[in-house]
């Protein structure tokens, strides 16, 4: 297991930053899939930009996933398995993501995830790096996390909960598909003045 993935099991002691932006994140993800139909918008696609980089490399799709105590992975795994129609699947995790999957933010790791492409330039960049700014802005919030950068294995439990959450979306995902942990450091961290 990757060194970083072996603290995400459950949340640090809760910064107040902490706190408010997981509290954002499960709403703003809560009517993303009621009212979007899933199709993550602004506050889900945060800005990057690599450690001593002038200019922001693009933007990317983050995941939040339950700390390993409160883990849905299951229940995603079964859904992606029960059933072969991708528009059955989409339309199951609609329906769980809706209900009562974000209803507790303190149930969910410090760690966002997002899934990259082998031979994406940015996962390169980002490992290389090892630390990047993650610029989430939307709802009128704005959320600056700084945050240290590690490529998962396919057998920690956060590759798990993200590849099974995109697989439900993504009929198409890549069993060679990439997925990097963001660890945010709260303390340089802050929430653009809101």
């Amino acid at each position: 297991m990757s060194s970083l993935a072996q603290i995400l099991g459950t949340p640090e002691a809760h910064h107040p930053l902490r706190d408010q932006f997981m509290k954002w994140q499960c709403r703003v993800r809560q009517i993303t899939m009621r009212e979007n139909m899933g199709r993550p918008d602004d506050a889900i696609m945060p800005e990057v930009t690599i450690e001593g980089a002038d200019e922001p490399i693009g933007h990317i799709i983050t995941v939040i996933s339950k700390s390993t105590l409160y883990s849905k992975t299951p229940e995603l795994k079964h859904i992606f398995k029960s059933m072969n129609d991708p528009a059955q699947r989409r339309g199951k995790a609609l329906e769980l993501f809706s209900e009562t999957y974000f209803q507790k933010a303190r149930e969910f790791s410090d760690a966002l995830t997002a899934t990259f492409s082998s031979d994406s330039r940015h996962l390169d960049a980002l490992c290389a790096a090892k630390r990047c700014e993650l610029r989430f802005q939307g709802y009128g919030h704005q959320f600056n996390l700084f945050c240290s950068v590690e490529e998962l294995e396919v057998r920690d439990d956060l590759y798990q909960a993200t590849w099974w959450h995109n697989a439900l979306f993504n009929p198409s995902l890549s069993p060679e598909t990439k997925i990097l942990a963001f660890l945010p450091d709260w303390t340089q961290s802050d929430d653009g003045g809101n």
